[in-house]
């Protein structure tokens, strides 16, 4: 009897605002990235989450493609008029985000409470 896919994410309910924190600490694989991304879809899609936290405490390397998911997720969080907010990202991988820009596309906090208080 099969499992099924292994949950790569944490959910936890904060006032209104599901944070959203990566069980990995390296999102590398295209099985991980495709598992993460259908998880983090599934939250807007299938159970109507609005208020998105990612927390990226435990992340210290996502790939480019990863990265790509994220894009997505943010345009199906703004299609349901939702929030969709970054918190806690190692620093090398905040300079991924700045050299690609991805700094001035999402809300990047470096704490959680302080991204928590911005909702």
């Amino acid at each position: 009897m099969s499992q099924g896919p292994r949950r790569l994410l944490r959910l936890e309910s904060v006032d209104k605002v599901t944070v959203v924190s990566f069980v990995d600490n390296k999102i590398v694989t295209e099985e991980q990235i495709q598992e993460v991304g259908e998880q983090l879809y599934s939250l807007v899609e299938d159970e109507g989450h609005k208020s998105l936290l990612l927390n990226f405490g435990n992340v210290q390397y996502l790939s480019s493609a990863a990265l790509g998911k994220l894009i997505n997720l943010k345009k199906k969080v703004s299609a349901v008029k939702g929030k969709l907010k970054l918190c806690c990202i190692h620093p090398d991988l905040l300079e991924v985000f700045r050299i690609t820009r991805l700094d001035q596309v999402f809300e990047i906090y470096p704490e959680e409470q302080t991204a928590l208080d911005k909702f």
